[in-house]
């Protein structure tokens, strides 16, 4: 009788396992705590003429999933609790795999991402347990046709995000204004990095810090994309703005620039063309961020239909532009640094939304010594938050006044 008790465990365990690999169910809630990967123990091999063989070594079993995705090919893996450790290591030990990405997805849940040398599809996958669990996956070559069937398989129900179009919004009528706060990057995108400190971690302190004082000043509702260290995709930033009955959109960052010396402060506007080569490859390495977590956003952008997204962008182009300046005088009555040329255009997903004004703020940029010091000093830390608080004071002024003498 113990050993069948024993083995009625194990067969509920696989079964609990096995069903996140179709999605999330209330059984997956079951296998709580947090698992930890050793990284030492794991491997990323060659398998065959050209296949690749993952072993993932965690502490405790936990409910996952696998699948592979295009754009570029990659294989993608959910689990429960996991904290990953540095895993980039792990891409060295073939050619097969060119980069590994480890971190928070989404609340309660963690992603590790491979991207791949070429399309290949999932050949078997499991998980044995007994001190701790072991999970194997080998994948094989496919060919394209295959490979695009497996790749564009569509997320099993509960664990999709949802389309804005989907979500109700909320009436934006009189009083305060309602300001989306979006950290830049967070969870498996750590965003630009350096000395140990993530663009990540400084732009969640700042949104922090501006939302209390956006709240204190009493003429405004904030609302965040993400309140902690957590990965969202950048659809879905734009779809919680949207859902939160967002007015105005506000994105932090503070990126590293190899693309020559960058200083100070600059203010992002959408342009299908960026303003110069620095801008667009900040708005390619963003997008790919997203990619490389798994998320690929062709057909996916929080866009209207053509003709639609350019009549309501008539109104919000504008209103852009306007953002714009008030941040910019602003920001220098402030006193503080900006980047030679301070209001610059780009193709940022997110500031694609055609009916809410949207602005990307580079706080500074981490690859600067001078910017990086003044990024952690809480003093100057402040200072940017008054220059961000009274630019949008100003320019929710001028445009309601602007709103109001049209309505005339």
């Amino acid at each position: 009788m113990e050993i069948l008790r024993l083995v009625r465990g194990r067969l509920a365990l696989l079964v609990v396992v096995l069903a996140t690999l179709v999605g999330p169910t209330g059984a997956a809630q079951e296998l709580t705590g947090l698992a930890r990967l050793d990284a030492g123990a794991s491997r990323i091999a060659g398998s065959g003429w050209s296949g690749v063989s993952v072993e993932l070594r965690l502490s405790q079993p936990v409910p996952w999933r696998v699948r592979v995705m295009d754009g570029p090919p990659r294989l993608v893996m959910d689990f429960r609790e996991v904290e990953f450790g540095p895993v980039e290591a792990l891409a060295k030990t073939t050619d097969r795999v060119r980069e590994v990405r480890a971190g928070a997805f989404r609340p309660g849940w963690s992603r590790l991402v491979m991207e791949l040398a070429g399309p290949m599809v999932v050949e078997t996958a499991g998980m044995r347990t007994g001190e701790g669990a072991r999970i194997a996956v080998t994948l094989r070559k496919a060919d394209a046709a295959e490979f695009a069937a497996r790749a564009g398989a569509a997320e099993p129900p509960g664990w999709a995000l949802p389309r804005a179009a989907d979500l109700p919004r909320r009436a934006q009528g009189s009083g305060p204004l309602t300001v989306v706060l979006d950290p830049g990057h967070g969870g498996i995108d750590p965003g630009a990095e350096r000395g140990g400190i993530s663009e990540a971690s400084l732009m969640l302190t700042l949104a922090r810090e501006l939302k209390e004082a956006l709240l204190r000043d009493g003429t405004f509702r904030v609302a965040m994309t993400r309140e902690e260290d957590v990965f969202v995709p950048l659809e879905a930033r734009i779809t919680r703005a949207r859902a939160a009955g967002g007015q105005v959109f506000v994105s932090l960052h503070a990126d590293a620039i190899a693309e020559g010396e960058a200083v100070g402060a600059t203010l992002y506007t959408l342009a299908e063309e960026a303003s110069d080569a620095a801008a667009a490859a900040l708005a390619e390495r963003h997008d790919r961020d997203d990619l490389l977590a798994g998320i690929d956003l062709t057909g996916h952008d929080d866009l209207v239909a053509g003709v639609l997204m350019d009549l309501a962008r008539t109104e919000t182009g504008p209103r852009n532009e306007r953002l714009a300046l008030a941040l910019e005088a602003a920001i220098k009555g402030q006193g503080l640094a900006m980047h030679r040329h301070p209001r610059q255009a780009a193709s940022f997903s997110v500031l694609k939304s055609p009916d809410m004004p949207s602005i990307l703020v580079e706080t500074g940029f981490m690859s600067s010594d001078a910017d990086l010091a003044r990024l952690r000093d809480p003093a100057w830390r402040a200072r940017m938050i008054a220059a961000l608080v009274d630019g949008l004071k100003g320019w929710a002024r001028e445009d309601a006044a602007l709103k109001e003498m049209l309505r005339r």
